[in-house]
Formats: C-alpha cells, structure tokens, sequence
C-alpha cells in the first residue's frame, strides 16, 4: 500500500468516526425490539417447525427448507409454510426463549450512558419475562404491542414510546433484527437505526433506501462498540 493509499484511508476512518460521534452526540435514548435482538428465539421457532413437521407428516428439514424461501423473500417464513400447508397460526413456545449471551452485558454497558428502552410485538407480560431473565434492572420504559393494543410496525406505538420517554426522534436510536417491523418505522419517524442481524431477520433483502439502517451489526456487542 502506497502513503497515499494509507493516509487516504486513516482520513476515511477519521471521518466515519466523526460521522458517528456527531450523530450520536444528542442521543438520549436507545430502544430495542425483544424478539431475535435481546432474545434469541432459534429453538421456538424449530419447534414450531418440528409441529408443522409432524402435523403434516413431512420431514423436518422439509418444512424449515421451504420456511427458508420466504424468508429469503422478505415474507414470515413460518407463517407463509402454515397457510402453504392449510395449517393454523402455530404455538409460540416462550418457556425456548432464551437471552442472547451478550445481552446483559451490552445492556449493562450500554444503561450507564443512555437510557434504555424497548418497543416490541410481544405478549403479555413481556417486563416480567425480562425481569425473570435478569435485565429488567437496566430498561427504564418497556411498551409492548399485547398491553398497548397497537404493534409495529404501525408507527403509533413509537409514538407512544417517544412520548413517555419525553425524547425527540433524533434523539432516539430504535435497535432490531425486522426491517419491516423496526428499521422502515423508525426511519420514517425520523429516529436513529441499528439494524443486528440475528434470526430470520437477517435474510431480509433491502430493495429501498428507507429499509436502509444508519448501522448495520451482527450481535450485540457490536452496538456497544459504536455508541460508546
């Protein structure tokens, strides 16, 4: 590599970490969705697949296969397989949830600094399984789609996050694995994107600039790395 190359190069980096500190120089607030972001839902949803399986007499690897091709098509794989098969909304089996093994950490790091939130489609009682899981003590607001009657990725439930944290959107980072249900929102309110790659979400093929993260992440630890 050339000196030219190189101090080209450190002016980049210098440059993308300006670009960083300036944008989260104002930010008060982080908020993270649940599922596949604090909560790794892998053996949920292999056993609702494992029930397809069964229910229909094919082989598992059969139906996760074909679950794969929607997700691949930015469609619920796991739903778009049920309605393929004739076959109901499957159970959701929250006792194989389990808390991503980076996330206490993350989040203890992360709540000295900013305040910590969370907007999620989940079901009720979704601070208590937080709590049971270790991590309540570091979330200051949690305003989940069962209790307020309104689910991502209707904006309205942003609305009611940013209003009873008393945050602007561009003060506010919204941090998720869905790009339907957590970055297009979020973007559209006008609030700072993390999207982390983990679970189905992943798989999701970005096809509009406003599906487009401000960041993009593979695990947890990583949004450590660029908001401190």
């Amino acid at each position: 590599m050339s000196r030219f190359e190189y101090n080209n190069k450190i002016k980049e980096k210098a440059c993308i970490v300006l670009g960083v500190y300036k944008m989260f120089e104002n930010v008060k607030w982080l908020f993270f969705d649940v599922g596949s972001t604090l909560m790794n839902e892998e053996k949920v949803y292999e056993h609702r697949m494992r029930d397809m399986a069964a229910a229909v007499k094919e082989p598992y690897e059969k139906i996760y296969e074909i679950a794969m091709n929607f997700y691949r098509q930015n469609k619920k794989g796991d739903l778009e397989t049920a309605k393929l098969f004739g076959l109901p909304k499957q159970k959701w089996y929250v006792e194989d949830e389990v808390l991503y093994e980076d996330a206490k950490v993350c989040l203890e790091k992360l709540s000295r600094k900013y305040r910590i939130g969370v907007i999620a489609n989940q079901s009720l009682g979704t601070e208590e399984r937080l709590a049971q899981h270790g991590v309540m003590q570091y979330i200051d607001l949690v305003v989940a789609s069962a209790e307020e009657g309104v689910a991502k990725p209707d904006k309205r439930i942003f609305e009611i996050a940013l209003e009873r944290s008393g945050c602007k959107p561009g003060d506010a980072v919204m941090i998720g694995d869905r790009i339907d249900n957590d970055i297009v929102p979020a973007n559209q309110l006008g609030m700072h994107t993390i999207w982390i790659k983990q679970g189905f979400g992943k798989y999701w093929n970005i096809t509009q600039d406003i599906e487009k993260a401000d960041f993009v992440v593979n695990n947890l630890m990583e949004i450590c790395d660029i908001v401190t």
